[in-house]
Order: C-alpha cells, then sequence, then structure tokens
C-alpha cells in the first residue's frame, strides 16, 4: 500500500481533483435517501469528497474519518471541528448513530480478506436500521479502458480485489445489508497517459511491481514506445453500490 502520510500533498491532485470529487459526490447522494441527517465519511482522506456532500445538503451532517495524520489536517481545514483520527476496522463511534455511510476508494486498499469483512461489519454497526451504505467497487477493474496502454500493462501481476462488487455483496449480507441501488461516475482527468504511467511505475504505484524489477523496466521500455505520450486514453468509470441496513 502507498505512504498516505507521503501521499496527502499531491493526493488531489494526481487524483483528478475537484472535478473528480464533484462527479464522486454527486453519484453518491443520489444514493443517499433525502431524510438522511447524519452521514460518516469512511476512510474520508483530504476531506475532497466530504466537504462537497456537506455543501450540497444544508440539513446534513457530515462527519469524516481517517486513519492517516497528513489527511485528517487538510479535512480539519475544510470541515473544521468534523472529522476524527481512526481506523474504518474499528469506528469510535456507538451502534446505530448514522444515517448513512460512505467509503469511496477505501476497500480496494485493503490487502487482506478479513480486513475488508471488518470494514464493512462497522460501517452496517454504526448504521441505524433503515440507513445506507454507499461505497465504490471494482476500482482497479475500472481502469482497464481497453487502451493501448491498458495491453501493455496487461501481464502485471495483480491485488487480489477485496473491493469486487459480488465479494462486497456477501459480506454486506452477513450484517443484514441487503442491496439498494447503484450508479456511476467518471474520473474526470484520470486517464492514464504512457508518460505518467511510466512514472507511477517507478514511485511503486503498481504495488505488485517493485519499482526497480526487471518486470518493471520491461514494462516501462514497452510504454516508452506507444505513440501520444502525453495524450490521456479514455477516463475509468468508477461503480458505487449502496446497501440498506434492514
Amino acid at each position: 500500500m502507498l505512504d498516505y502520510d507521503k501521499e496527502a500533498d499531491r493526493y488531489d491532485a494526481s487524483r483528478g481533483g475537484e472535478p473528480r470529487a464533484a462527479a464522486a459526490a454527486e453519484a453518491v447522494l443520489t444514493l443517499v435517501p433525502d431524510g438522511a441527517r447524519e452521514l460518516l465519511d469512511a476512510a474520508c482522506g483530504t476531506g475532497i469528497v466530504t466537504r462537497r456532500l456537506q455543501a450540497a445538503r444544508p440539513g446534513l451532517r457530515v462527519t469524516g474519518v481517517d486513519l492517516t495524520e497528513a489527511m485528517v489536517r487538510p479535512v480539519a481545514a475544510r470541515l473544521p471541528g468534523a472529522v476524527v483520527r481512526a481506523d474504518s476496522r474499528q469506528l469510535p463511534f456507538p451502534d446505530g448513530v448514522f444515517d448513512a455511510v460512505t467509503s469511496v476508494w477505501l476497500l480496494h486498499l485493503l490487502d487482506e480478506a478479513e480486513d475488508t469483512a471488518a470494514v464493512v461489519a462497522e460501517c452496517a454497526r454504526v448504521l441505524r436500521p433503515g440507513g445506507v451504505w454507499v461505497t465504490t467497487v471494482d476500482k482497479a477493474a475500472a481502469h482497464d479502458v481497453g487502451s493501448d496502454i491498458d495491453a501493455v500493462l496487461a501481464p502485471r501481476p495483480r491485488r487480489t480485489a477485496r473491493d469486487a462488487a459480488d465479494t462486497v455483496t456477501g459480506y454486506a449480507a452477513r450484517h443484514g445489508l441487503a442491496p439498494a441501488g447503484h450508479a456511476s461516475f467518471t474520473g474526470r482527468g484520470q486517464g492514464r497517459r504512457p508518460r505518467s504511467t511510466v512514472a507511477d511505475l517507478r514511485r511503486g504505484w503498481f504495488t505488485r511491481i517493485p519499482p526497480k524489477s526487471p518486470l518493471a523496466a520491461r514494462l516501462a521500455a514497452r510504454l516508452a514506445q506507444l505513440p501520444d505520450q502525453q495524450r490521456p486514453r479514455p477516463d475509468p468509470v468508477f461503480g458505487l453500490r449502496a446497501f440498506r441496513k434492514t
């Protein structure tokens, strides 16, 4: 996993910035009931999406939680008094206190199945009956848009997708969470470029490819031969799933 203390300063700019945040927040809110009054944004990162959730619904009180100290600092500036530093596998809130819980770009980061199970369990625990959990699914798959870059990267080793939609649905069912809808949004500005993908390889973005490994060198050489080195390929389209607590 990337070191998010080191990533914090460049996190927003490297992941689509405000346009992607706006698209994500808009899609998430289509799955949050209009009557929701308390929302928890689990693993809120820098709060770039969290702030938009709050601004779009004046009657909605939004709380952010994130484990990384460097991420929590910008959230505290964006939403003073509305962020807690904590692990989403063990949320510091009583049972049944939120009308909605969101986890945007969290589950795909988890290496172990038990961590995924713990996060889902905690999101379900802090929801009131009838409350809704909204989460991103299949994030890594969304980045494969069928481009020439994807063809070069195809042989790379991949992590197990802890956020696979079927897997997440299974965990949700164990905790009384029933499917309640889905949505999608475009990761604006996130289309891969050959040159920037080489840079990502060299800084360890692809977690199963050591930056100085022979495989990284081979892939970088092939990427460097592609045309239009600075032209972005199509943006990914990310999926959201909603689950209601029965």
